[in-house]
C-alpha cells in the first residue's frame, strides 16, 4: 500500500483510513444483527446459527470477533452501555435514597425485560470463557456494577446519617460523618452506628452489595419465569424489591396485604 512520509514517519494513505472505517461499520452491522439473532434464538445460540440469521457465514463472524467470547464482548459493550446509562441516570436523578432504589430497580428490570435472551447472553458467567475477550467483557460488567454499588452506597450513607441525626435529636449531618474510619463504618476506635434492624456499623457496609445481589438474583429468576397470572409485572416486582430493600419483609406489599387480610 502506498505510504506518505512526514518528518521521517510513514503514514498510511487515505485508502487505509477508508478501509478501517468500512471494517468498523461492518462490525457494528454484525453486532446489530447478532443481537437480533440472539433475541430470537436464545443466549446459547451457536455462532453458525447466529451467522445464518445474519445472512452471512460463520467465518465472517470469526474474522471480525475472533470467537463467541469476542462477539459477546462486542454485543455486551452496546447492551451494557445502554443499561448503564439508564440505571445510573435513574439513580442520580432521585431526590431520596428510597426513590433512587426504586428508580434503579425499575430501570434495570425494564431494560432486562426488553430481551431476556440478550440479557443472559451478555451477562453469562465469565467461567464460560477464559480468553482475553471474556476477561475484557467481565471487566465491563464489573465496572457497571461497581458504579451501581457506588450510588447505592451514597444513598445508604445519606439515609444512615439522616436516621442517626433523628436519633440524636439534631439536624442531618454530612453523609460521611459516621463513615470516616479506615473500614468505612465509624470512628477509628470501632463502629459507632447503633445496632438494630439495619445491622451493626461494621456489617452494614455490606448492604449495597447484598442488595445488588438480591436484585440480580430475583430479577434473573423473574426473567426465566414464563408469562402468566403468577408472574408479577415489572412494576409490581419493583415495588416489592424496593420495599424489601428499604424496610425489610415486614414492610413489603405482600406482608402488608397478608396482615390486612387477617384482620
Amino acid at each position: 500500500m502506498k505510504q506518505i512520509t512526514v518528518a521521517g514517519a510513514a503514514l498510511p494513505d487515505g485508502r487505509s483510513a477508508r478501509w478501517d472505517g468500512h471494517r468498523q461499520q461492518r462490525r457494528l452491522e454484525l453486532v446489530k444483527v447478532a443481537r437480533k439473532a440472539v433475541h430470537r434464538l436464545g443466549p446459547g445460540a451457536p455462532m453458525g446459527d447466529i451467522a445464518a440469521a445474519a445472512g452471512t457465514s460463520k467465518s465472517v463472524f470469526y474474522r471480525y470477533f475472533g470467537d463467541k467470547d469476542g462477539l459477546r464482548q462486542a454485543v455486551g459493550e452496546v447492551v451494557i452501555g445502554q443499561m448503564r446509562a439508564e440505571v445510573l441516570a435513574a439513580g442520580r436523578g432521585a431526590t431520596s435514597a428510597e426513590e433512587g432504589l426504586r428508580a434503579m430497580v425499575s430501570a434495570y428490570l425494564q431494560m432486562a425485560e426488553t430481551s431476556p435472551n440478550v440479557y443472559f447472553f451478555v451477562t453469562a458467567d465469565r467461567e464460560a470463557g477464559s480468553g482475553p475477550a471474556a476477561r475484557a467483557h467481565g471487566e465491563v460488567l464489573d465496572a457497571f456494577f461497581d458504579e451501581v454499588l457506588s450510588i447505592m452506597r451514597e444513598g445508604m450513607q445519606a439515609y444512615l446519617a439522616s436516621r442517626d441525626a433523628e436519633l440524636d435529636g439534631v439536624g442531618p449531618e454530612p453523609a460521611t460523618a459516621r463513615t470516616a474510619s479506615p473500614n468505612g463504618t465509624g470512628s477509628p476506635d470501632g463502629p459507632d452506628l447503633p445496632n438494630g434492624p439495619v445491622g451493626t456499623g461494621a456489617a452494614v457496609a455490606y448492604w449495597p452489595r447484598a442488595a445488588l445481589g438480591m436484585v440480580r438474583a430475583v430479577g434473573e429468576d423473574w426473567l426465566r419465569q414464563p408469562p402468566g397470572p403468577v408472574r408479577p409485572s415489572a412494576g409490581e416486582l419493583t415495588d416489592t424489591l424496593t420495599g424489601w430493600l428499604a424496610r425489610g419483609i415486614a414492610g413489603s406489599p405482600l406482608q402488608e396485604t397478608a396482615e390486612r387480610q387477617t384482620k
